[in-house]
């Protein structure tokens, strides 16, 4: 960033407005390519609870499922696409977190579905809000954050 855009901002000047600088309004998704679709899809759906709001094949062939987590606007879009050839998820790389009510009762949960936590739960020293992670079918790993009743929404585990 120049340090005039910066000095601009800093003396309350409009900058953005003076640059015509645009910004995006909101997330509307994040997509994870797959190599299966239908697995992936029941894992969202079974596992996690979410919702599918929309399947269709796009113009250049991918098969699209968008799925919505409750009490959020953001959409998970799972993409299979065989010509871009087969997905390789890289440990690591990238994560999905949700938020849960309990880490212990989403435990007792899993086990229900024949599934375990991968890694965890860590809980905080005072044991009001930890997390833990699953892995999806895929290899793609999803957070599941339990945050202390008191939590403002903005911790970051």
């Amino acid at each position: 960033m120049p340090l005039e855009f910066v000095g601009q901002r800093l003396r309350g000047q409009c900058a953005e407005a003076k640059l015509g600088i645009m910004k995006v309004k909101k997330l509307l998704h994040t997509r994870y390519r797959l190599n299966d679709l239908e697995k992936s899809v029941q894992f969202y759906t079974d596992v996690l609870g979410l919702e599918v709001v929309r399947k269709h094949e796009s113009p250049r062939g991918s098969r699209l499922v968008f799925l919505k987590t409750p009490g959020s606007e953001e959409l998970i879009e799972l993409c299979y696409f065989p010509n871009s050839g087969p997905v390789q998820v890289q440990a690591d790389l990238t994560h999905l977190a949700f938020e849960v009510d309990s880490l212990e009762a989403f435990g007792q949960h899993l086990a229900k579905v024949g599934l375990k936590y991968s890694d965890g739960p860590t809980m905080k020293p005072d044991g009001q809000g930890g997390f833990a992670f699953i892995d999806a079918p895929e290899g793609y790993e999803i957070e599941l954050i339990q945050r202390p009743k008191s939590d403002s929404k903005t911790e970051s585990y």
